[in-house]
């Protein structure tokens, strides 16, 4: 696990973990008055963000999942075993919050029961001590596809990097939706902060503005231009 890059306005706590062979982050959202904290998208070492969150005298309340696959929940694929929400749940026994229309997939995928998982829809939100996180749905890469939103921040999952957006030539995936998801980011103020889901970018994060900017698939305001883009 490397160590965490800390972004932490007023009593916001985010630590941005780079974890696993294929550039993933985690990340631990919380309070900074009461230490209660949320992870995302727990996989890869368990043990390690367990003993990182007990050290920071944070206390576990939640996970969030953005979305089913492995590589940010845990199970298998392509030959790895990745540990992940399953592991936590016998270490640290917390509900897993996670778009109603995910839950199948990660059921199957990390065979944890539907009482282990809190649905939510878009709009919905979660108070971790005085912080409130935002559920928003961004479909495209799965059908349940989520982001975060969390004061002036944004946790994209595998919807939006810094230089791109999630494939949709994988099972569940769908490039008009990625396409309607791409505009309601596109109205996110230009100073929300973009933290994605893997460091895939030249940078590990970045401004909403500047991501405006640089990313081609947030410039592309016509269907038909995006799907031709999209190959389909």
């Amino acid at each position: 696990m490397a160590e965490p890059a800390w972004i932490e306005p007023s009593d916001l706590i985010i630590e941005q973990i780079e974890i696993g062979p294929m550039q993933n982050f985690t990340y631990i959202i919380g309070c900074r008055t009461t230490r209660e904290v949320v992870i995302v998208d727990p996989a890869w070492d368990i043990d390690s963000m367990v003993k990182h969150i007990n050290e920071k005298g944070y206390k576990l309340t939640a996970a969030l999942a953005t979305h089913y696959h492995p590589d940010h929940i845990g199970g298998s694929f392509s030959g790895n075993n990745v540990e992940g929400i399953a592991k936590l749940l016998e270490v640290n026994p917390v509900k897993l919050y996670a778009h109603k229309l995910e839950a199948q997939g990660i059921k199957k995928v990390t065979e944890i029961s539907d009482s282990d998982i809190e649905k939510v829809e878009s709009g919905d939100r979660l108070k971790v001590g005085d912080i409130e996180i935002e559920f928003l749905h961004t479909p495209g890469h799965t059908p349940g596809s989520q982001c975060f939103k969390v004061k002036n921040t944004l946790i994209s999952g595998d919807t939006l990097f810094i230089n791109g957006c999630g494939r949709v030539d994988l099972p569940g995936a769908n490039s008009e939706d990625m396409y309607h998801s791409m505009q309601k980011l596109c109205c996110l103020p230009d100073d929300t902060l973009l933290l994605p889901g893997h460091n895939y970018g030249h940078i590990p994060n970045a401004s909403m503005g500047e991501t405006k900017k640089s990313n081609t698939y947030l410039r592309i305001n016509d269907i038909d231009t995006w799907t031709s883009l999209m190959g389909h």
